[in-house]
């Protein structure tokens, strides 16, 4: 123990005891005593080394190679039961995929969703035309770069006139309006009457 860590001992059992007579009643006689108790734990404490946590091994319910062996599932290496997906399951733990693959000393390329799922979800996938552009923009030619812009011929010269004329609704505001009311069924209006004293 150095020099310096001796004012530090001494200013924390000051602080613990000071709070512990505020809020406890405490004899006289038992005072000095408790003053070195604590001192000895406080002292006790930077004596010893702290105890650095070892990393938790973590064993696999099942092995790897069988965990993948069905394609209908995989199994969990942490409680050995089958999953179509590993996600939900991992997230009930606090895991994220890497740190599962990290934790059983995966491959980057293990697999987390069971084969035949991913293949059912894939052909439903198909069968909808997900992923596809769609066929009228897929044949449509892609103009180069080096033809540039169409020509001014191709493109058609407006017409000099009037604008075209813009649709108004069938009736003005007020007319909307009016008629909603006169087709609104009217609110009953709740009337409370008091006796005369």
């Amino acid at each position: 123990m150095t020099i310096d860590a001796q004012p530090d001992v001494t200013a924390l059992a000051v602080q613990l005891l000071s709070a512990f007579v505020s809020n406890n009643s405490l004899e006289a006689g038992a005072l000095p005593e408790l003053i070195r108790t604590t001192r000895a734990a406080l002292r006790q404490d930077l004596i010893s080394p702290a105890t650095i946590p070892t990393a938790e091994k973590f064993t696999p319910a099942v092995s790897i190679r069988k965990s993948i062996a069905s394609p209908d599932h995989i199994l969990s290496l942490i409680d050995g039961k089958p999953y179509k997906t590993l996600k939900r399951h991992l997230s009930g733990h606090g895991l994220t995929p890497a740190q599962y693959r990290e934790r059983y000393k995966l491959p980057a390329d293990y697999p987390l969703v069971a084969a035949g799922y991913s293949q059912a979800r894939r052909a439903i996938a198909r069968k909808l035309g997900l992923g596809r552009k769609p066929a009228a923009l897929a044949n449509a030619p892609v103009p180069s770069p080096t033809t540039g812009a169409a020509p001014a011929s191709d493109i058609p010269a407006r017409q000099p006139g009037r604008k075209p004329a813009v649709k108004k609704p069938a009736g003005s505001a007020k007319t909307l309006r009016s008629a909603s009311r006169k087709n609104a069924v009217p609110k009953p209006v709740l009337s409370i009457r008091f006796p005369n004293p």
